[in-house]
């Protein structure tokens, strides 16, 4: 039954039993990170914050689909709003899912899982940089404490999604170039 039509997306798009069932278990994922680990994996330079790791389930979620990617952004940001009811941590975490979709569409164009890691890198950091600017951030905060911390963090994460990601390929669950 693998690969049966489940669901269509908004879009009209459908979706596949394996990318369903994959995007809610790293939704899940997006979720418990900041809800249970999110005091101890948790970095703070205000008004920047960073829990290790938390960019992992939406990388991973480049692998399945642009949608799964999307959605797994939209987790991290309730599990970020759950867990602190900050409105600025949670717009910071929607942003996961602007460079999960852009990276899950390269990844779909035949870019490797590394290459787009890195390629997104800067629209996540701006991203994040910018969605702050209406909460009265200064420009230094806004560009070199979040913007560069937003990239810092990015590329840690980026290590763990490319340790982690061969593993599930080797299960059976990547089939994505670049992904060995």
């Amino acid at each position: 039954m693998q690969g049966k039509v489940v669901s269509k997306t908004a879009g009209g798009r459908v979706m596949q039993t394996r990318e369903m069932v994959l995007g809610a278990i790293l939704m899940s994922l997006s979720l418990v990170i900041p809800l249970a680990f999110g005091g101890v994996l948790t970095v703070a330079i205000p008004p920047f914050t960073a829990t290790l790791a938390a960019h992992v389930p939406v990388m991973l979620a480049m692998l399945v689909s642009p949608m799964t990617a999307v959605m797994v952004g939209i987790g991290s940001m309730l599990g970020f709003l759950i867990r602190l009811g900050m409105p600025v941590v949670a717009a910071r975490a929607l942003m996961h899912s602007l460079f999960g979709g852009v990276g899950a569409l390269l990844i779909r164009r035949g870019m490797p899982f590394w290459a787009a890691l890195l390629a997104v890198l800067p629209v996540h950091a701006l991203a994040e940089a910018l969605i702050v600017i209406p909460f009265g951030f200064s420009l230094y905060q806004v560009g070199v404490v979040v913007a560069v911390g937003t990239a810092l963090h990015h590329l840690v994460d980026a290590g763990i999604a490319l340790a982690v990601a061969p593993l599930i390929s080797r299960a059976g669950h990547f089939t994505t170039p670049g992904v060995k």
